[in-house]
C-alpha cells in the first residue's frame, strides 16, 4: 500500500508559566509539571478521556524515579489511559524534536493526533551517588544473609560519601555552555552592545505580547505564577550595560543579562491531520512544512558548541526550495544573545557560506523586526526540553494571527541549538 505524505497541523499549545531556579517551582517535579501543563492542554481542547494517537515528551534533567516520564504524566492526567506515550531526549533540541517525531507519524498516516512535550527543572536536579558508593550499595542490596549484608556496609569509606551534583558542562571538554558562547562571541566579533540590545529587545517583546493577550490561550497558571518569572519589563541596554561579565573572563561580553538563566517549566503542543481537527472542531493554526537536524565537531574541529543551526538551516532551505528571506517570522532560540548574534553573522559571512557551507553564496540578513517578536528565551527562560514546544505554539499562533488579519499565508523559521553541537530547525506555515 503507497500512502502519500500530509503535513500535520499544529492545533494548539499550552505550556505553564516559567519560573526561575529555586523560585516558585523549587518544590515541584518534573512529574508535576509535565502532568499540570498536559491537563491544561485537556481542558482547553476538551480532550479529557480521549484517547490521542500518541505523546512524546522528554526531560533534560531526570532522576531515576522519571522512567516513563511522559508515560506516568499521561496516567495522572485526564487524558485517556489508553493514550500510549514515550520519552524522548536531545539535549535542549527535545521540545522540537517530539514536535517532529509526532508531526512525522502524523504525516505518514500511522497516527491521527498527538502532543509533543518537554519539561525541565533546574531547581530539582538529580544528584546522583558516586559510583564507589553506588557500587556498595548494590552489593548491600542483592546480599542474600546478615553475613554479607555486613561485608558489604564493611566497604564503606568516608570519602564514598560525597554525591556528584550535576554540571553544566559539556562532558568532553569540561567547559560549560556558557563559557563555550563566550568562545564563539569571541570568534564572531559579537559586541556587548548587540548582545543587550538583543536581551533589551526580547523582554520588551514578551511583555507587549503578555500586554495584548497574546498568552492568554497558551499559558496555563501553575502554583501562583500566572506569566514567566523572568521576565522584566521595564530593563533596557542601558540596565543591561551594568552587568558585570560572568562568561569569558573579565573582558567578557556575557552577562546574566544577555544569557539565559537556569528555569523550571514545561509545554506541550497539540498537532493532528486536518481531519481529526474538523472531526473535533478544533482550529488549525499551521502545518509543519519540514525539519532537519545537524551536528558539528565543537571537541576536535572549528566549530562553536551552539553553532549546528548554523548548517542545518541551509540544507532545510535548499529542500524545500526556499531563501533565508523566504519567512515573515523567525524563532531562534537565544540561549545566549551571542548564540542568535554570531549565528545571524555566519549566515551573513561570504567565507563561512564558501568554505564551511558549500555554498556559492551566503545566506544573507534578515529582517530582525520579524525575529522573536513575542519574545524569547532570554525573558521567558529557558527550561531545556520545555523551550522547542513553547516556540512551536508561539510560532503556529503568530501565522494564525497574521493570515487572519492579512488574508496571506506566512512562513516561520524554528533553529534550536542544543548541548552536544547539535541543533533542530524546523518551518512552520500558516493553514
Amino acid at each position: 500500500m503507497t500512502r502519500s505524505a500530509r503535513q500535520a497541523a499544529v492545533i494548539g499549545g499550552n505550556r505553564i508559566p516559567f519560573a526561575r531556579a529555586n523560585g516558585a517551582y523549587a518544590q515541584a517535579t518534573n512529574l508535576d509539571m509535565l502532568t499540570a501543563t498536559l491537563d491544561g492542554l485537556a481542558a482547553r481542547f476538551g480532550l479529557a478521556g480521549e484517547r490521542i494517537g500518541e505523546v512524546a515528551g522528554g526531560a533534560v534533567l531526570k532522576h531515576s524515579r522519571d522512567r516513563d516520564l511522559t508515560r506516568e504524566s499521561v496516567l495522572g492526567s485526564r487524558l485517556s489511559p489508553y493514550t500510549p506515550a514515550y520519552d524522548v531526549q536531545q539535549a535542549c533540541g527535545t521540545g522540537l524534536e517530539t514536535a517532529v517525531l509526532v508531526a512525522n507519524k502524523i504525516a505518514l498516516g500511522q497516527i491521527e493526533s498527538g502532543i509533543a512535550a518537554g519539561v525541565d527543572t533546574a531547581s530539582d536536579a538529580p544528584v546522583a551517588l558516586n559510583d564507589d558508593l553506588r557500587r556498595v550499595l548494590m552489593r548491600l542490596n542483592g546480599a542474600r544473609s546478615l553475613a554479607d549484608r555486613l561485608r558489604a556496609v564493611a566497604g564503606l569509606r568516608p570519602g564514598q560519601v560525597v554525591p556528584e551534583v550535576p554540571r553544566n558542562a559539556e562532558p568532553r571538554t569540561g567547559l560549560s555552555m556558557g563559557e563555550h558562547a563566550a568562545l564563539t562571541a569571541l570568534e564572531w566579533h559579537v559586541s556587548r552592545e548587540a548582545q543587550d540590545e538583543l536581551a533589551a529587545a526580547s523582554h520588551r517583546n514578551l511583555a507587549a505580547a503578555y500586554g495584548r493577550g497574546f498568552f492568554d490561550d497558551l499559558v496555563t497558571p501553575f502554583l501562583g505564577l500566572t506569566r514567566d518569572a523572568n521576565l522584566r519589563p521595564d530593563t533596557s541596554a542601558e540596565k543591561l550595560a551594568t552587568l558585570k561579565p560572568v562568561f569569558g573572563g573579565p573582558e567578557g561580553t556575557m552577562t546574566a543579562g544577555n544569557s539565559t538563566p537556569l528555569t523550571d517549566g514545561a509545554s506541550a503542543v497539540l498537532l493532528g491531520s486536518d481531519e481529526w481537527a474538523a472531526e473535533h472542531r478544533l482550529p488549525v493554526l499551521a502545518h509543519v512544512v519540514d525539519a532537519e537536524t545537524a551536528a558539528v565537531d565543537f571537541v576536535h574541529g572549528a566549530d562553536g558548541l551552539l553553532t549546528a543551526p548554523v548548517h542545518a538551516v541551509p540544507r532545510l532551505l535548499e529542500r524545500n526550495g526556499l531563501t533565508l528571506q523566504d519567512f515573515d517570522f523567525y524563532e531562534i532560540h537565544e540561549a545566549f544573545a551571542s548564540t542568535v548574534l554570531a549565528t545571524l553573522a555566519a549566515w551573513e559571512d561570504p567565507a563561512f557560506a564558501k568554505e564551511r557551507l558549500g555554498l556559492d553564496a551566503p545566506l544573507g540578513s534578515i529582517d530582525r523586526s520579524r525575529l522573536n517578536v513575542a519574545g524569547s528565551s532570554l525573558a521567558t527562560g529557558h527550561p531545556f526540553a520545555a523551550t522547542g514546544g513553547r516556540i512551536v505554539a508561539t510560532l503556529a499562533k503568530l501565522l494564525h494571527e497574521k493570515a487572519r488579519d492579512t488574508g496571506t499565508k506566512g512562513r516561520g523559521l524554528i533553529s534550536i541549538c542544543a548541548a552536544g553541537g547539535q541543533g533542530v530547525v524546523a518551518i512552520l506555515e500558516a493553514a
